[in-house]
């Protein structure tokens, strides 16, 4: 922490400005705990903290890294965790909440700050509010780990957003009822598996970016998600970014790298 105090003293005595105290504190500082160098400033360089991934991790480990974090205002995410081992974290650690869906524990942020936008709620478009700034569109309800990934990302993003689930290709015309919701979304994440063309539809009916994410959704030919992999990157429907494979949570990262340019 010397660098760190020593940028404070010199921000105090006026030898460098608070805009250069601010850059230099951009890479500043990390934390080493158990077998893991947490970056706690990921926040100030990205607008969002070090996102968890822990599949591969144990229960231990886990459990060292949160306690750690809950004492921080900041929101926090753990991704891929699966639920007999979070239920225990939960169980052991008050104030985290588990997503079953999404397979993700978190905590919102404690300062109910605008840190990272304009808290909103996730929105059905039943309800008629098609304010949001981020649309997910998925082919089927099999891709709803995904979206759901996706989803509870924006929500700790504070990004308004809503979910048009289950409109793919075997029934477009339940997409086309959706064009109104579609055409005032600032970013689309559109989520498919099988064949994966989905997001080349969407992409040809909006002006908007789309952020193609594939999934292992399918039978045998869908290789795990290579299919809908390539047939994304291989679109001839101009606007499309592609994420990994699964990637929910990389899908919403970029949704917001958008809203917050």
């Amino acid at each position: 922490m010397d660098k760190l105090k020593s940028i404070l003293e010199d921000i105090a005595r006026g030898d460098i400005s608070v805009e250069k105290g601010m850059e230099l504190l951009r890479f500043l500082p990390y934390e080493g705990m158990d077998d893991v160098l947490f970056d706690h400033h990921r926040r100030l360089r990205k607008g969002f903290p070090e996102v968890i991934y822990g599949k591969g991790k144990s229960e231990g480990q886990l459990k060292n890294l949160l306690e750690r974090l809950l004492v921080e205002d900041a929101p926090i995410l753990v991704t891929r965790v699966g639920e007999a081992k979070a239920l225990k974290l939960v169980a052991a650690l008050p104030g985290l909440e588990y997503d079953h869906v999404a397979r993700a524990l978190y905590r919102e942020s404690r300062k109910g700050d605008d840190t990272y936008g304009s808290a909103d709620e996730d929105t059905n478009p039943s309800n008629g509010q098609e304010a949001s700034q981020v649309t997910i569109v998925t082919a089927g309800t099999s891709d709803l780990p995904v979206a759901s990934e996706a989803s509870l990302t924006l929500k700790l993003m504070d990004i308004p957003h809503q979910r048009l689930i289950d409109v793919g290709v075997a029934g477009i015309h339940r997409l086309f009822s959706h064009l109104r919701i579609l055409g005032s979304a600032r970013v689309i994440i559109c989520i498919a598996g099988m064949e994966g063309a989905l997001p080349s539809i969407v992409a040809g009916l909006v002006k908007c970016p789309v952020i193609a994410v594939p999934t292992s959704t399918g039978y045998g030919s869908n290789m795990k998600g290579m299919v809908p992999l390539l047939a994304m990157l291989n679109s001839c429907a101009p606007g499309i970014g592609v994420v990994n494979i699964d990637n929910g949570f990389g899908a919403a990262a970029l949704a917001a790298s958008i809203i917050w340019s």
